[in-house]
């Protein structure tokens, strides 16, 4: 199961920093390609509006 970036992406860029296997990429609301994702996490973990959650 893949990750899914919510509507309030702030778009920071601070997912991008943490995640292991570079699956994000930049936009007005940052994306998870969920065939690279991992389902590790971290970005989650790390975003600060709380706007990835598991999909």
């Amino acid at each position: 199961m893949a990750y899914k970036i919510s509507d309030a992406c702030i778009a920071c860029g601070t997912c991008i920093d943490y995640c292991p296997v570079e699956a994000i990429s930049a936009g007005d609301i940052y994306k998870i390609d969920p065939d690279l994702c991992s389902d590790c996490g971290t970005c989650a973990d790390a975003c600060p509006s709380e706007a990835i959650h598991p999909e």
